[in-house]
């Protein structure tokens, strides 16, 4: 397994398939829904069939051996 992938979302959570294609694991929205429906995909080591299943910074999505860690972009004010 490769080494975890740290990806910021903007917002306080992201759908999960949005997840996918922004880390770029999947080409786009159908091949995100197809691997999700195929139960390939966990969310904190629990499998997800919902794409719109809301991820939060500090969880850890899977899929095809690479891992996702969600994390929140930094903000001004604690710079």
């Amino acid at each position: 397994m490769s080494s975890p992938l740290e990806v910021p979302i903007r917002d306080e959570s992201i759908r999960l398939g949005q997840l996918l294609k922004l880390a770029g694991v999947v080409d786009d929205g159908s091949m995100a829904r197809m691997v999700i429906e195929n139960a390939e995909v966990t969310v904190d080591g629990v499998v997800t069939v919902r794409r719109g299943t809301q991820v939060r910074p500090g969880q850890t999505v899977t899929y095809a051996g690479q891992s996702l860690v969600v994390t929140a972009p930094e903000s001004p004010e604690r710079r």
